[in-house]
C-alpha cells in the first residue's frame, strides 16, 4: 500500500523552505551568514585505484642474461641493422622489425628472401626479452636464440649455412675487433651462436617504459580518470588472466579459440613444435605493451583495428559480448600502454664497410 503524505505533514516543511535565514532571536540576519553562501560544485573525484596486483612495472631491462662487456651491446646494435647477414644483403632485423615503427613494419607478414612471405606476423621486439618464450610458437627460449632463427630460415634471411655468415663477418676487421672483445678468451668467437648472442644483448634494452609504469608504482594522475575506466574494464572483464605482468602479456600459452571456436583456424600453433594435439592451435599470449602502434593483430596479421581485436578475444577467449562503449573504454587504457623509444639506441650505427673478402650478394 502506498502511503501518501498529508499537507499538514507537508507544510510546515514547505514553510520552512521558504523563510529567509533567522537569527537565533527568529529575526532575519543583516548579512548572510557562511552557511548561506552559494554552494560550489565539488571537483570530480578521481576514480577509485583498482587492485593491480596482476601488473609489474617494467625493469630497466630484459633480465635472464648477462649482457657482457660494453662492447657487446654495441656489437648486437650493428648487427641488428645489418642486413649483410641475409643471403642477398637486403633484409636485416631492422627490416621487419623497424625500431622506429615501434618494433614492427605494419604488414600482415613480412617480406623476407625473394620477397617470399612466412605465414605468421611478425611480432615486436620491444619489451620481448621479458617473455617466457620466443616467437609465437614458443619454439626459442630467449631473444638470443630467437635472433638466429631468421637468419638461416629460407624464407626470412636465407643464409645457406653458418659457415656463409662466419666468413661475412670474418671478412671485415671492425667485426673481428668487436666479436673478440665481446667474447674474451674464446678461441674462435665469431660464431652464430655469438652473433645471436649479441643481437640479443641489444635487444634487452629495449624496453618502453609507459604513464602505466608510474600508475603502478603509485602515481594516480598518471593515467586519466578515462583511462583509469578503461583498466577498470580490462580487469573486470578478465583480460588479466593472460595479460598481466610487467609485459601484459607474454608469460603464457594460450588456445586461440578458448571458449568459442576460432574461425578459419587453419594454423596448427604450438602442435608443430611439440607434435602433441593438445598444443593444437596453442600460441604464446602477446604482449600489449605498445599495441596501438603494432597493428595488424594477432599470428597472423589478420585484424587491423584494435577495436574489432579486442571485441573478438572478448567472444573467443573469454565467452563475452562487450558493448561498443566498453570495448572504447578498454582501448583508451591500452592506448596508455604506448611507451618511449629509446631514441639513443635505435638509430642506425654506422657498419663497417664491407672488403673483398666480403660475400657477395646472392639474389638466388
Amino acid at each position: 500500500m502506498t502511503i501518501r503524505p498529508t499537507l499538514s505533514l507537508l507544510l510546515p516543511a514547505l514553510v520552512a523552505g521558504l523563510l529567509p535565514a533567522c537569527s537565533k532571536e527568529g529575526k532575519p540576519d543583516a548579512k548572510p551568514t557562511a552557511s548561506a553562501a552559494p554552494a560550489v560544485s565539488a571537483a570530480p573525484s578521481a576514480p577509485t585505484r583498482p587492485a593491480l596486483g596482476a601488473f609489474a612495472k617494467l625493469p630497466e631491462r630484459g633480465a635472464g642474461a648477462d649482457l657482457g662487456p660494453a662492447e657487446r651491446v654495441k656489437l648486437g646494435r650493428m648487427l641488428y641493422f645489418d642486413a649483410r647477414l641475409s643471403k642477398n644483403h637486403d633484409v636485416s632485423c631492422n627490416s621487419c622489425h623497424d625500431l622506429a615503427r615501434y618494433g614492427v613494419d605494419g604488414e600482415k607478414t613480412s617480406p623476407g628472401h625473394k620477397k617470399q612471405r612466412g605465414g605468421r606476423n611478425s611480432p615486436t621486439v620491444y619489451n620481448a626479452a621479458l617473455h617466457f618464450r620466443q616467437f609465437w610458437d614458443g619454439r626459442a627460449a630467449d631473444v638470443e636464440e630467437q635472433a638466429t632463427g631468421p637468419v638461416m630460415n629460407p624464407v626470412e634471411m636465407a643464409m645457406p649455412d653458418e659457415k656463409r655468415v662466419v666468413d661475412t663477418l670474418s671478412s671485415m676487421p671492425e667485426y673481428v675487433e668487436l666479436f673478440a672483445k665481446s667474447f674474451p678468451g674464446e678461441k674462435a668467437p665469431i660464431t652464430l651462436k655469438n652473433a645471436g648472442r649479441a643481437i640479443g644483448a641489444f635487444e634487452r634494452l629495449l624496453v618502453t617504459p609507459s604513464r602505466f609504469d608510474a600508475y603502478v608504482g603509485g602515481r594516480d594522475d598518471a593515467l586519466s580518470p578515462a583511462e583509469v575506466k578503461g583498466l577498470v574494464t580490462f580487469i573486470s572483464s578478465g583480460c588479466t588472466a593472460c595479460h598481466n605482468g610487467a609485459a601484459i602479456g607474454g608469460g603464457s600459452y594460450q588456445k586461440l579459440g578458448l571458449v568459442k571456436p576460432w574461425p578459419d583456424a587453419k594454423d596448427e600453433g604450438r602442435e608443430q613444435v611439440t607434435k602433441q594435439a593438445s598444443d593444437r592451435q596453442m600460441f604464446k599470449v602477446p604482449s600489449l605493451r605498445n599495441i596501438d602502434k603494432t597493428a595488424p593483430y594477432f599470428h597472423d596479421g589478420s585484424v587491423a583495428s584494435l577495436e574489432t581485436a579486442v571485441k573478438l578475444m572478448a567472444h573467443h577467449q573469454l565467452g563475452r559480448e562487450l558493448s561498443d562503449a566498453d570495448v572504447a573504454s578498454v582501448v583508451t587504457f591500452l592506448k596508455a600502454l604506448t611507451g618511449e623509444l629509446p631514441k639513443e639506441l635505435i638509430t642506425a650505427p654506422e657498419l663497417p664497410k664491407s672488403t673483398a673478402k666480403t660475400p657477395k650478394p646472392d639474389p638466388r
